[in-house]
């Protein structure tokens, strides 16, 4: 059994509204499930992916209306990266985000000041693009990167991440399946961190469905104490915290957000899985009126570069 790199990153927002527009409107990325967070049902839980909803693409977010900004610190991942297709794809998203531009990346924030990162894609992974009328398709971002994290003491960590299979050390470490994906840790800033609107709340990695179980077991046995399997409808879930800090999720590959939506249509309305049906009238007045993420699938096309 081996990871499969970065399956989604979940994030917390304080304004889903703006979210959307962000992620949708400027990032092109397409809203591929609007949902509820399974732990608290009264807050959105927002996925955006490319345009088949695949895990590698799939960003997701929390909405804790109001919340203040939070700060990345020790044992938290403070970057999100994507991979673009080439040099003028920067140049483009630079213009676009602004940021900081240096060979083979761009460094931005999100609007609740999220870091993210677009780097060069110099793997032989299939690009997960989502379509985007003002967005040429050969700048399209194209899938997860991978992540860095805040560690004072990393190598702490290395034993139990070459056991769950990453290879590398002791601070650059990349897991190698069907997708790849990179975990770097990067010293921490003073202070503590802060959980907030604008910081990752954990990362899950990819494995097969038939294999998730096994996971239980060979996350314990490095040293971790893991949740047993949480079926969260779309995917099957298990957490635990490294030994750096890191809330880490092994998520499955499948049953998939098509499983109780059309493909064409994914995102555009609130769903809920069965186990939470009968709450839809109580959150419908709870949760925060959204934009039609759709109609930026229908605006005019980019002129072309």
């Amino acid at each position: 059994m081996q990871l499969h790199g970065v399956h989604h990153v979940t994030c917390i927002t304080g304004d889903a509204p703006r979210n959307v527009d962000f992620y949708v409107g400027t990032l092109g990325l397409r809203l591929v499930k609007k949902t509820v967070n399974q732990d608290d049902p009264t807050v959105y839980h927002l996925f955006y992916a490319d345009e088949h909803g695949s895990a590698g693409a799939d960003i997701t977010f929390f909405e804790y209306p109001g919340a203040a900004k939070g700060r990345a610190g020790d044992g938290m991942v403070h970057r999100v990266a994507f991979r673009v297709g080439s040099e003028g794809a920067l140049d483009f998203w630079a213009d676009r985000v602004g940021g900081e531009r240096t060979d083979g990346s761009l460094v931005f924030a999100d609007p609740d000041g999220l870091e993210l990162e677009l780097q060069l894609d110099d793997r032989v992974d299939p690009p997960l693009t989502a379509r985007a009328p003002d967005i040429p398709a050969e700048h399209a971002l194209r899938g997860f990167a991978g992540v860095r994290a805040y560690a004072s003491a990393p190598e702490r960590s290395a034993r139990f991440l070459e056991r769950l299979t990453f290879t590398g050390g002791p601070r650059e470490w990349e897991s190698r399946g069907l997708r790849h994906g990179f975990y770097v840790y990067d010293d921490p800033p003073d202070g503590r961190g802060i959980p907030g609107a604008g910081t990752v709340h954990h990362v899950a990695w990819a494995v097969p469905l038939d294999e998730h179980a096994g996971w239980v077991q060979k996350a314990a046995e490095a040293g971790a104490r893991p949740t047993p399997v949480i079926d969260r409808f779309w995917f099957h879930s298990i957490y635990f915290r490294e030994p750096s800090g890191v809330l880490f999720e092994i998520a499955s590959l499948g049953p998939g957000f098509t499983t109780d939506e059309d493909l064409d249509h994914l995102g555009e309305s609130l769903v809920l899985p069965p186990a939470f049906e009968h709450l839809r009238a109580q959150v419908e007045q709870t949760l925060t009126p959204l934009p039609d993420a759709s109609s930026w699938r229908h605006r005019a096309p980019a002129t072309p570069l």
